[in-house]
């Protein structure tokens, strides 16, 4: 009977067993996550051009217009006008669309950084605040895990503020300089900083999604 008992008693798996699992996933899902927004934000820039080069077009029409100021090429321009404030329209609920994916994108990215602190919080928890802990994985103890997430989140949401002033922007200005600018900005990714793909490719390499 005494075997039986210890036969089907299992130890207790630790808690940083499961702490470690999850880090490990929320690296897996911040590559993935990375990877979807550079897909959502390429559309977004064919789109963003789509705008701008209609945009363009509409100036060097009015300029045309401008300059001929006959009452032939005013009766023309109420005919034209429609036709590109309507490709114009449909042109920004589509970049508006993709907005609303990279706004989504960044709320998962938000909560993997909120997952971690979490994780933080629990280890506090468990060893004390000044206890020395060991590595989850290989060298990064896990503060580091939740100051990298934290720093991507940042980038990430500065940059979404960024694409909305492009968003809003660029069907109202009627500048042309300014709307190249614009889709440069779109393009570019200013906030996203290069030490980005460092910060993800390290955290990948800790957790052993890539090879040592």
């Amino acid at each position: 009977m005494e075997a039986k008992t210890l036969g089907v008693t299992t130890p207790r798996k630790p808690v940083l067993s499961v702490s470690a699992r999850k880090i490990k996933d929320n690296a897996a899902d911040w590559h993935n996550l990375i990877l979807k927004w550079e897909t959502l934000s390429d559309a977004g820039f064919t789109t963003a051009n789509n705008i701008a080069n209609l945009k363009i077009s509409l100036l060097s029409k009015d300029k045309i217009e401008l300059n001929s100021s006959s009452p032939a090429s005013n009766g023309n321009e109420e005919k034209m006008y429609p036709q590109y404030d309507k490709e114009l329209e449909v042109l920004c609920e589509e970049l508006q669309t993709t907005l609303d994916g990279l706004t989504k994108i960044l709320v998962k990215m938000e909560k993997l950084s909120s997952t971690t602190k979490g994780i933080c919080e629990l280890e506090n928890y468990h060893y004390g605040e000044e206890s020395a802990r060991p590595p989850l994985f290989h060298t990064w103890p896990t503060t580091h895990f939740y100051e990298v997430s934290l720093q991507l989140s940042d980038m990430y949401r500065q940059e979404l503020l960024l694409k909305r002033t492009v968003g809003a922007e660029l069907a109202h200005t009627v500048d042309r300089d300014l709307i190249l600018s614009y889709l440069s900005m779109w393009l570019h990714q200013p906030y996203v900083e290069s030490s980005s793909k460092l910060h993800l490719e390290s955290m990948l390499l800790e957790t052993g999604h890539r090879a040592l």
